[in-house]
């Protein structure tokens, strides 16, 4: 047996098997020892076939849990990471973020750490001698021979695995060859050449004059690093429109030389101008102090658009830079980063880091090394970046905190919120929640004193709100206006653009029609491999699928009955976009969706034409409806409210207000009136009514009555079990079994009573991406989660067992969405 005093790791190792989802104990080796700590990555042998994987180190100790043997464990191999890649801290959050979501340990830290650093380990074939062709396979002999050194994976791709494996085995027993593991990071910095200078600036005039009157180049850059110590080498021989050879002729007389640097890889691409400290106004001013007094670690800033809740963020960050403390800015949407982006980095420079999904593996790691090694301080991002590896972490601003974004949709289905709790919680940090519309959960909180609640009623400029006028489109109709603007929309478009002011249209489908159907038949043109109509895009004249990305040639016979009475129905951005350019063929007009924002920085140049007014008219989806602040917006068009409001979710009227409300809050924001015109056929439901009025109180106090009538959150914790599959079938039976498995779990608790379990019924959308989808949902309180999810790991467990039929069951707590 081994001494008492030998090190052990327990390590995560990055396996995605259900089966391996726990902690695996490893012995340390004695010379390892000082370098191993909780939060380094480590390589170690695992499986039957020691393949090396990498594990993160989750615990250290000296003494082994009874029923292991030391003799029997495997040691580490080596060690990854000079500096952790989590704080203490961080692996905590690990640990109760996987409990928390009922995720397995490799997906959280994938969720942690940024795509592309973690260590894998290939096998290499080494050549050690040159292969005789009467050996082996003579084209094999002759490949090996001619690349001395390839990836074993490679080989076997070319050759084929069955074909080569014997001659492979033969030359290693020869010696001929030699098979050995490589250790390798799919992201690796990013090095620049750089010409240094090996002369004194005083001496520059002197050495030109003894170069050769022919070296006029050589000349030039001697005269050129007399006033720098060095330059990139692409940048020198731009600037002295040279090549090569004129540095190496430099390199020889031991004027110059050249080395590697490593270089940040850009992801802002362009200048960012200084952006001054403004003055806060008393309605700031109390905010800010009263954030600042440290009375409470949580706080709810419930701020009107245009309030100034971004300035009170900058100047409480700069607080916190002044103690020494670090800070993370999250914001809902990639469309929101570029404008919040110039705020913060124009009061912050090179201190701010940057970091969501549109970066690339190179960016995120870059960006990710530059907070870890500590050289910027503040992070500004969308959800991810609440993980940013900070260890002097002083505060978390969630901006707009109501958005659904903040959920996550893939494993873990974490809720950036709760993580920003914990994290705040573990850390000792404070966390700010910012929005004109809270979510309606986060209100009830506040009022229930776990949020310190700060109002900011007036908007900083001291201006009104605009002016909400709402619009029966019932009515329109009635008087013979088929248009998709109504008389007053219309008429006051005429009159923005006279005035040369800016234009904000807003319709939350994208697309140029909903749908396609038959006018004979009644057909409607669907999805082949989901159960949702195929939207009409009239620019490439193709029906696409917004679930699965499904596209097809615009039909001009019915499918169905052969009739060419095949028309496109319903509204969307894009024939939004037409109606505008042909009713005001003069402006300028820009679409902002999914559909136009697809390539890197597209929404960046949008927001920068809109900012420069080179856009007259901005139509877009919701990424335009919240954080924008353009000061020539004096008109907002809400082109139809209901398109949120007839989903069947219990938040669809919180949805809707929030929507209306963030929307029209883009105009008027500066000296100039705003005004915005809500068009609508449902124009007495209270979200509609209360968001015309600017009125959340009377919103939020009609709404928690339905949520508590009904029983949904703020009053349970909801869990949503979906059970999906090729074979409908399979997927009812199993959902029946699930069901039942947590039907009679709950049945046979003592404590679970007031647990309801809802189902299984078919999800509104039945069929996506040719997986049917069966829905089970729960609501519990939160004081009986914990024996809950007893069960529901339980049922995750059986997943193994599900997917010989094809079947998976995926749990998502406290969804967005329940549809």
């Amino acid at each position: 047996m081994k001494e008492d005093d030998e090190m052990y790791a327990e390590l995560a190792v990055d396996n995605t098997s259900l089966n391996t989802d726990r902690l695996f104990t490893y012995s340390v080796p004695s010379d390892m020892e000082f370098y191993m700590e909780v939060g380094k990555r480590v390589l170690v042998p695992f499986g039957r076939g020691n393949k090396l994987l990498e594990g993160l180190v989750v615990n250290l100790k000296r003494d082994l849990d009874s029923g292991l043997d030391a003799d029997k464990l495997k040691p580490i191999q080596y060690v990854v990471d000079r500096e952790p890649i989590m704080t203490l801290e961080m692996v905590e959050l690990l640990g109760w973020m996987r409990e928390r979501y009922l995720a397995k340990y490799t997906e959280v830290i994938k969720t942690i750490v940024p795509n592309g650093i973690t260590m894998k380990a290939k096998k290499v074939v080494k050549v050690e001698m040159a292969i005789d062709e009467t050996i082996v396979d003579p084209e094999l002999a002759a490949y090996l021979n001619s690349k001395k050194r390839m990836a074993l994976e490679n080989l076997k791709r070319k050759f084929g695995e069955k074909n080569i494996q014997k001659d492979i085995n033969r030359l290693c027993q020869m010696g001929c060859i030699e098979i050995e593991e490589s250790v390798f990071q799919q992201v690796k910095k990013q090095y620049e050449k750089h010409v240094e200078r090996r002369f004194k600036p005083e001496d520059a005039d002197c050495i030109a004059e003894t170069l050769s009157t022919r070296a006029v180049k050589q000349v030039e850059i001697v005269r050129l690093l007399s006033s720098r110590e060095s330059i990139s080498k692409k940048e020198l021989l731009q600037a002295v429109n040279t090549s090569d050879s004129t540095i190496k002729s430099l390199e020889k007389k031991g004027l110059v030389e050249t080395v590697e640097r490593e270089v940040d890889r850009n992801p802002v691409g362009r200048e960012v101008a200084h952006y001054s400290k403004i003055e806060l106004n008393e309605a700031q001013r109390m905010v800010y102090d009263e954030i600042e007094s440290l009375k409470h670690t949580k706080h709810l800033i419930h701020g009107v658009t245009g309030s100034g809740k971004t300035e009170v963020y900058l100047q409480l960050i700069e607080s916190a830079l002044e103690r020494g403390e670090e800070s993370i800015v999250l914001v809902p949407e990639i469309a929101l980063t570029p404008q919040t982006l110039d705020r913060f980095m124009g009061r912050f420079g090179d201190r701010v880091a940057i970091y969501h999904s549109k970066l690339s593996n190179g960016e995120r790691y870059d960006e990710w090394r530059k907070m870890r090694d500590g050289r910027a301080k503040v992070a500004i991002g969308t959800r991810s970046a609440v993980f940013a590896p900070f260890r002097n972490l002083g505060l978390i601003i969630m901006d707009e905190e109501h958005e659904q974004s903040y959920k996550s949709s893939m494993n873990p289905k974490y809720s950036t919120l709760e993580v920003a709790e914990k994290r705040c919680e573990l850390e000792g940090a404070r966390l700010v929640l910012g929005s004109a519309t809270p979510s309606v959960e986060t209100y009830y909180r506040a009022e229930s004193g776990e949020f310190k609640l700060l109002e900011m009623n007036l908007r900083a400029n001291e201006n009104p709100l605009p002016n909400i006028n709402l619009i029966d489109m019932r009515e329109e109709l009635y008087n013979g206006n088929k248009s998709i603007f109504s008389r007053e929309l219309y008429m006051s478009m005429l009159e923005k653009l006279e005035r040369r002011e800016q234009i904000i249209l807003f319709l939350n489908s994208r697309g140029f029609s909903k749908f396609v159907s038959c006018r004979s038949c009644g057909h409607v043109i669907k999805c082949s491999r989901c159960d949702i109509s195929m939207t009409y895009h009239a620019e490439e004249n193709r029906l696409v699928c917004h679930y699965c990305g499904e596209s097809r040639k615009m039909v001009t016979e019915c499918p169905e009955c052969g009739s060419r009475y095949v028309k496109h129905m319903g509204l969307g951005t894009q024939k939004v976009e037409a109606e505008v350019r042909k009713h005001f063929p003069k402006a300028a007009v820009e679409r902002m969706d999914l559909d136009t924002t697809g390539r890197k920085h597209s929404h960046e140049e949008i927001l920068t034409r809109m900012k420069n007014r080179e856009i007259d008219i901005l139509i877009g989806t919701q990424m335009i409806s919240k954080g924008l602040d353009f000061p020539d917006v004096t008109l907002v068009g809400v082109i139809i409210a209901d398109t949120s409001l007839n989903i069947p979710d219990y938040k669809a009227p919180e949805r809707t207000f929030q929507l209306m409300t963030q929307v029209a809050g883009r105009a008027g924001r500066s000296e100039l009136e705003g005004r915005v015109v809500i068009q609508t056929y449902e124009p007495d439901h209270y979200s509609i009514q209360t968001a015309k009025d600017h009125d959340y109180m009377s919103f939020y106090s009609q709404e928690i009555m339905v949520r508590k009538l009904f029983r949904y959150p703020p009053f349970c914790e909801l869990v949503d079990i979906t059970v999906y599959g090729r074979e409908e079938s399979s997927v009812c039976k199993i959902a029946s079994e699930v069901a039942s498995r947590v039907k009679d779990s709950v049945s046979k608790s003592e404590t679970l009573r007031n647990v309801e379990v809802l189902g299984p019924n078919p999800a509104l959308i039945y069929r996506i991406k040719d997986r049917y989808r069966m829905k089970i949902l729960i609501k519990a309180r939160r004081e009986d989660m914990s024996e809950i999810k007893t069960t529901l790991g339980a049922l995750l467990s059986l997943n193994e067992k599900y997917a010989k039929e094809q079947v998976r069951v995926s749990i998502d707590i406290n969804p967005s969405s329940i549809i």
